[in-house]
């Protein structure tokens, strides 16, 4: 296998990981939240929280890098259109995943607490969850356009 093969494969292989834990994350929590059952809500909040962390943020290292060095070796400009939009696309996602990390995190605070307290969860929970959801539409609809734009290459 070659480096750019290679870099291809781990290119690809974390932009699974990247869109797959978004969207697997944003389904289970979405669902869960209608349950309004706390302990469940609690225990998926905090493996989201995780997953982040785990595969979500590693991904989100390594596709530029390898996404660069792979423009490198292969010979196109870095300011070629799609390259572009890819890149504006990439960093809308990018702004929307950063509170979406706080809110998740937060979240996953105040449910651990009250199941701790065997309380309701508190108001601010909900709007968070609200601010999360709204987020995740943008940055899911951006990431798809990136893989379009990494498929086609249309300008």
């Amino acid at each position: 296998m070659n480096t750019y093969l290679l870099l291809k494969w781990l290119h690809i292989l974390s932009s699974v990981l990247l869109v797959g834990t978004g969207f697997g994350s944003a389904f289970y929590l979405y669902f869960i939240h209608r349950t309004r059952n706390i302990q469940a809500i609690a225990e998926v909040a905090r493996l989201v929280v995780r997953a982040d962390f785990w595969f979500t943020t590693p991904a989100i290292i390594i596709q530029p890098l390898t996404g660069y060095a792979m423009i490198s070796m292969s010979g196109y400009s870095l300011t070629q259109s799609w390259l572009l939009w890819t890149y504006a696309l990439y960093a809308l996602a990018g702004v929307c995943w950063l509170p979406v990390v706080w809110l998740q995190i937060q979240m996953a605070n105040m449910a651990a607490v009250a199941v701790d307290d065997n309380t309701s969860l508190p108001g601010h929970y909900w709007r968070y969850a609200q601010y999360w959801e709204s987020l995740g539409y943008p940055a899911f609809v951006a990431m798809l356009g990136v893989y379009w734009l990494m498929v086609i290459k249309p300008f």
